[in-house]
């Protein structure tokens, strides 16, 4: 059975434990390496959900979804295509995703799964990798498409996906899984948007963090969102709720507000 491991903040400070139901059993040292019970049991209500870790980086992926790619008329990658979004972006659940004031563009939202590492992870092979993986997370990796291009000498990939609240994560950290079953669903004001699965994968899960741990030393909490497939589009505003939803992962609920001065009470 998977393990759902949640961050909290609460009048008491910050913790974080495992999720069952709608009680979280608080747990104290590294949620990566022996975590230990403490006895105390919260409501999920009694807490603010923060993002399930705080990674030192979190790494996007291009065109790794078969299906889109051939849509796109995208030729197969050799090796992973990436970028970053930086850390001020990152939102959890239930937190209000907002257009960016000097922006008049589509705001795009892209359901993905996360994948989360467990502990330092440098240069190993696929056949290695499964130890440094902790488990899977839900990512709306928000998109300010229209500046992606706007300059033709410089894709703007940093910036397009880089404003606050673009890299939102969570509920959870689903440990103890396989994800190559996983299918993505997201969710946009009651409407179904994407339905894919991770089996279409250009570069699954496994070979992903291996190929990247090449490049570049993966750090406890790191999330490697996996890319997107068909079906990721604009949210329009003035409000609309956006659901990203993995079956034995979570489910990650936030709002956009679109036009500034929209009363947001009660949007979480």
């Amino acid at each position: 059975m998977p393990q759902h491991w949640i961050r909290f903040s609460h009048p008491d400070g910050r913790g974080f434990g495992l999720l069952e139901g709608d009680a979280i059993v608080v747990h104290e040292g590294d949620m990566f390496a022996a975590p230990r019970p403490t006895g105390r049991r919260l409501t999920l209500a009694a807490v603010e959900v923060l993002t399930p870790t705080e990674p030192t980086k979190m790494i996007a992926l291009w065109n790794n979804f078969r299906a889109l790619g051939e849509k796109l008329g995208l030729a197969l990658p050799p090796e992973p295509l990436y970028f970053q979004k930086a850390s001020n972006s990152f939102l959890p659940t239930g937190g209000i995703i907002r257009r960016p004031a000097n922006y008049t563009g589509r705001v795009v939202f892209e359901g993905e799964l996360g994948i989360v590492i467990g502990k330092t992870c440098k240069e190993v092979p696929e056949a290695e990798i499964a130890p440094y993986i902790f488990g899977y997370t839900c990512v709306n990796d928000v998109t300010a498409v229209d500046i992606l291009n706007k300059d033709p000498s410089f894709p703007q990939w940093s910036r397009a996906k880089s404003f606050d609240t673009f890299g939102v994560f969570g509920p959870v950290v689903a440990s103890g899984l396989d994800p190559d079953a996983l299918h993505i669903r997201t969710v946009l004001d009651g409407v179904e948007r994407q339905n894919y699965p991770v089996a279409d994968m250009i570069f699954p899960p496994r070979r992903l963090v291996s190929l990247l741990s090449m490049n570049m030393t993966l750090s406890p909490g790191d999330v490697i969102c996996c890319g997107t497939s068909l079906g990721a589009g604009s949210m329009k505003g003035p409000r609309n709720e956006i659901e990203v939803a993995i079956d034995g992962v979570g489910r990650l609920r936030n709002t956009y507000v679109d036009t500034a001065g929209v009363d947001t009470a009660g949007a979480a």
